[in-house]
């Protein structure tokens, strides 16, 4: 992980309260952005096609706590009984590779923001390129927050209620 884990509480919040808090963040951010990316194409206007792509920007930047918070998270659930490590790795990887792909859609969006800035003919054709790559982040981490609900939810666990669930 090229990121460094953030370690601090509020009082009576452990990691795992700020992690749940802030992982929905980037979730909700991706789709909203992706319907508003989209829309703002689909109608050709300027102005929702930069509040989509400033949308998709902020999804980018509020996925960092979620990302920075869930070391600190794992460590307080992975003890837990019915929890378990392989579990809690299928989401670190998922929330990874979707955090990865999120960042990438943000960085597509600032490159369209200064394309469009410059009236590039480019600019659209960017700009249909970052919904894509966000609505691929959005899926990725939908399928993250739904693996780190099965770490203590175990009512949604494929298998639940038999020896085969952990």
């Amino acid at each position: 992980m090229l990121l460094r884990p953030v370690y601090f509480s509020i009082p009576s919040m452990n990691q795992a309260h700020i992690h749940l808090i802030v992982n929905h963040v980037p979730i909700v951010g991706s789709l909203f952005a992706f319907v508003l990316l989209g829309v703002g194409l689909l109608q050709k206007n300027s102005s929702l096609i930069r509040a989509g792509l400033v949308a998709v920007l902020a999804a980018g930047l509020l996925c960092l706590p979620a990302q920075l918070t869930g070391e600190g998270a794992a460590k307080v659930v992975q003890d837990l009984p019915r929890v378990s490590r392989a579990l809690i790795q299928n989401h670190e990887a998922a929330a990874e590779q979707g955090f990865w792909v999120l960042e990438g859609a943000a960085g597509l969006a600032l490159f369209s923001l200064l394309l469009l800035k410059n009236a590039s003919p480019r600019a659209q054709l960017l700009s249909g390129l970052t919904l894509v790559v966000t609505a691929l982040s959005f899926g990725l981490l939908a399928r993250a927050g739904s693996l780190g609900g099965q770490i203590v939810h175990t009512e949604i666990r494929e298998g639940f209620g038999t020896p085969d669930e952990l």
